[in-house]
């Protein structure tokens, strides 16, 4: 039997567990998928000779990297590592965001205000650089032209970003009762919010987007892309 995992802290919102469990069932493949939660990243070293792979997950997608003997170029140049196999990291993150992203919005022209500047927004920086979508990055701390801070997004800083994607973990658990900080008064029908959380279906984020008359769009597609990029990567070499 084939053993495979996802490691993070908390893991109660993940569904990764429940989807791979699902897959196997109904492909009847010979194999395990758990959801380890680990308190520490050194911690993962016992489960990379116990696992042939892994997903990995917030908080460790950026950490994880120090423990592996090998990081394949795009996950090298993105800074953040998603899936593991045979001690080598990879990124899927920006296939499955990217894939899902262009379903969803077609041709239409946007430019991105990502919230946030950790794993999963360097993930999602790849994907719009491989789409030709500019972006701009709002962390809590304003680091020069493509990263300003929470206090610098206006009015006008908001109408010239229609794509508007959650890229931290405000709005899943334990913060469900948290948004990132913006003005909200300024989205309109124009919008198109994103918010790669899935659990909830509608966190706070997506509904002030409701609320605004916005597109909205959460990360269960970007999730199930994602996860059969790994799966592919699990079964290759």
């Amino acid at each position: 039997m084939r053993h495979f995992g996802i490691i993070g802290k908390p893991l109660g919102h993940s569904y990764s567990e429940r989807y791979f469990t699902e897959k196997f069932v109904r492909e009847h493949i010979d194999a395990t998928y758990h959801a380890l939660t680990i308190d520490r990243i050194e911690h993962v070293q016992p489960l990379m000779k116990e696992l042939e792979g892994f997903n990995v997950t917030y908080p460790y997608k950026e950490t994880i990297r120090s423990y592996l003997q090998g990081i394949d170029p795009t996950a090298e140049g993105i800074g953040a590592v998603n899936v593991v196999h045979k001690g080598i990291g990879y990124n899927t993150d920006w296939i499955g965001f990217k894939d899902s992203l262009q379903a969803w919005i077609g041709s239409a022209e946007v430019r991105a205000l990502l919230l946030g500047t950790g794993g999963v927004s360097k993930a999602i920086q790849y994907a719009l650089d491989e789409m030709g979508i500019a972006w701009t990055a709002v962390s809590r701390e304003a680091r020069g032209e493509k990263v300003i801070g929470y206090e610098d997004v206006d009015e006008k800083v908001m109408k010239a970003h229609p794509l508007v994607v959650n890229c931290t973990p405000l709005g899943m658990s334990p913060y469900e009762n948290e948004m990132p900080n913006l003005p909200y008064q300024w989205l309109s029908t124009e919008h198109w919010l994103y918010d790669c959380i899935y659990n909830p279906e509608k966190t706070l984020f997506l509904q002030q987007g409701i609320q605004q008359g916005c597109k909205i769009k959460n990360g269960l597609e970007m999730l199930h892309l994602q996860a059969e990029k790994a799966w592919q990567i699990w079964n290759s070499i």
